[in-house]
């Protein structure tokens, strides 16, 4: 059966983020993720982790100003430096919160910087991140994101992420697979799947069209569960939708399509 992880920046909004831990333990969560910890102290988050009994499994490295609309740094020719700073900031948390792995959202490419150049950035930056990254035990992983929600996302595709990361040419670097992401983009979501799992660290879904719970769109969630249950993936898949209404009250796919026992909903 999957492990599900709560992804506390898109789920349990009902409540401040400090008490999503208690939220997504109370509804069953063994696991969550979320984007980014760097607005709290680490000691905090430890706090909620260890007071919940939840393993944190998942966060992102800095990714620049994203109220502003930044998506990631890595593909910036004149950020480099910024871009290696966080890395050694998201060491820090990923240590103090033992985090095993961390993602890379490698941005959106101005028009003043060729697509070329974008590219050989990300290389670079990722070179440097999946080696810093490897001497603390630490896997990184990179992810396409589709170009309908994040225009001008520098990859967009499995085959680019795969692509980078054989030019990247690191044992310490992995392709984030977002279901989502991908069914917008490419569909074939369970050949994909199955052709490059080796390469797979980490699976996020939601479904499509809407961002929302499994089984309120297209994609077919039980089949791929079981897909994934017959390859012999066991590593996480992180629940990154946007609940259609409170998400105790959407929990009930868990059940339903996943065949979790252990999930309750919550008010």
């Amino acid at each position: 059966m999957p492990k599900f992880a709560a992804n506390l920046t898109m789920l349990f909004n009902e409540v401040p983020f400090l008490d999503r831990f208690a939220a997504a333990a109370e509804a069953g969560f063994e696991a969550v993720e979320f984007l980014f910890p760097y607005p709290y102290p680490a000691a905090d988050l430890r706090q909620r982790l260890d007071a919940n009994n939840l393993e944190l499994v998942l966060h992102n490295l800095p990714a620049g100003n994203w109220e502003a609309g930044e998506r990631g740094i890595a593909c910036l020719p004149d950020r480099r430096e910024e871009f290696r700073e966080g890395v050694t900031r998201a060491i820090e948390y990923a240590k103090a919160l033992n985090v095993p792995q961390l993602n890379c959202l490698v941005g959106i490419a101005p028009a003043s910087v060729s697509r070329e150049e974008a590219r050989a950035t990300i290389v670079e930056n990722l070179k440097f991140a999946a080696a810093a990254l490897k001497k603390e035990g630490i896997r990184l992983l990179v992810e396409p994101c589709n170009h309908f929600d994040i225009p001008g996302f520098a990859l967009n595709r499995s085959q680019e992420g795969l692509d980078v990361m054989r030019d990247v040419d690191s044992d310490n670097l992995f392709l984030q697979y977002d279901i989502y992401h991908m069914q917008r983009m490419e569909g074939e979501l369970a050949a994909t799947i199955k052709r490059n799992l080796p390469s797979i660290a980490h699976i996020q879904l939601a479904d499509n069209p809407g961002r929302n719970e499994p089984g309120t769109g297209e994609i077919n969630y039980p089949f791929l569960f079981s897909l994934l249950d017959s390859l012999g993936y066991d590593g996480w898949i992180g629940c990154e939708y946007k609940p259609r209404g409170t998400t105790g009250a959407g929990l009930g796919w868990l059940q339903e399509i996943a065949g979790w026992k252990t999930a309750r909903a919550v008010a």
